[in-house]
């Protein structure tokens, strides 16, 4: 009896007593920051998975950069073996073009669409698949390895990642133009007719969202990319097999573009130093938080390459490759001669050629 009364009171304690929650119900999730791919927060950011239909990603800008989205054909004639799942139902023989596929593909996550897009850009699946996995290990997704287009888990195989690699391949995405277009699109309507909406609940809810993807399949469970933008800095979060990962999105977004910001240390332009160039094809940011004070950094020559890397920690930030300066006389019109003295990068005569001039031993601090 007493052991009875000690049980019941035990359990009368646990059910009253607080549950502590984690600061995340996510298992997997990473978080970065750009322009400079800062991480902020990560769980088992490195472990892997299948990631569903967030594969579409790669699908698209690989897509993007071995085709042109004016491209027009007609639809397989097998495509309805490849319409399982999500779909925007194209028919065999329908006439599309590369545009409307890729935004059927990012919108409406079609599974379809993926199929054609491949087919269209490489002559199969396969081979498309092939150039996937390429430029994932090109860009550094050390954990990534593609079988399909479309995320599907075939024959219980679909694509494998981890959320830290998948975030890094929204960054990637994300410098493409015409890939910024797509997944920040609300809408789309096609020439035949047809008016999707984006499924990235974000786009509407949160206003700063600018683009993303969504997934799932029963194995992968609910995987999600997404990414907002205030002033220059722009935070993704990438999410596998969460169950309110939208709501979770939000209030990361909202926290860490409250908390940081990004600065412009470097300007784009042709840098000059011991008569060596350097092409900085964009201005060059670097995420800190708020608080912080914005770190000194400095910009030299060591061998062949320029380097710029922070001040006091020497933690590399950008290297570039020094060519002859006659090649950018003759390739890009520089001012023989013009150079500045050693400090913050100064234009040259007007023209959009930055100078540094530098002195082996000595640094140049920006």
């Amino acid at each position: 009896m007493k052991t009875i009364l000690f049980l019941a009171m035990l359990l009368q304690m646990m059910v009253q007593m607080p549950i502590e929650e984690s600061a995340s119900t996510s298992d997997r999730y990473c978080i970065i920051a750009n322009p400079d791919g800062r991480l902020l927060e990560a769980a088992n950011g490195d472990e892997t998975q299948s990631v569903a239909s967030i594969s579409k990603i790669m699908t698209a800008i690989v897509a993007l950069e071995q085709s042109d989205q004016t491209d027009t054909w007609q639809v397989s004639k097998d495509i309805d073996a490849h319409a399982t799942g999500s779909s925007i139902y194209l028919k065999p023989q329908q006439e599309v073009s590369m545009e409307a596929l890729l935004y059927g593909l990012m919108l409406r996550s079609g599974n379809d669409a993926a199929y054609e897009i491949a087919k269209h850009t490489a002559g199969s699946e396969e081979a498309f698949v092939k150039l996937m996995n390429e430029k994932a290990k090109a860009i550094g997704m050390r954990n990534t390895l593609f079988h399909n287009a479309s995320g599907l888990d075939e024959d219980g195989i679909g694509n494998v990642s981890s959320a830290c690699d998948m975030a890094l391949l929204m960054r990637y995405a994300m410098q493409n133009e015409d890939f910024q277009k797509i997944t920040g699109s609300k809408y789309y309507t096609t020439s035949w007719g047809a008016r999707w909406k984006n499924k990235n609940r974000l786009l509407f809810d949160f206003p700063f969202a600018v683009g993303g993807k969504t997934g799932f399949t029963k194995q992968a469970g609910r995987t999600l990319v997404t990414t907002a933008k205030k002033e220059q800095l722009a935070i993704t979060v990438v999410t596998l097999d969460h169950h309110d990962d939208f709501a979770f999105h939000k209030a990361k977004h909202q926290e860490y573009l409250n908390a940081y910001r990004a600065d412009l240390i470097l300007k784009k332009g042709t840098y000059t130093i011991m008569d060596r160039y350097a092409q900085v094809k964009e201005d060059i940011y670097i995420t800190r938080r708020v608080e912080e004070a914005l770190p000194s950094v400095q910009l030299y020559r060591k061998g062949n390459e320029m380097i710029l890397e922070s001040n006091g920690e020497s933690k590399l930030l950008y290297r570039w490759k020094l060519e002859n300066e006659q090649d950018a006389e003759r390739d890009q019109g520089l001012c023989r001669g013009a150079q500045a003295p050693a400090g913050p990068p100064q234009l040259v005569r007007g023209s959009p050629v930055c100078a540094l001039c530098e002195h082996p031993g000595r640094r140049a601090h920006v």
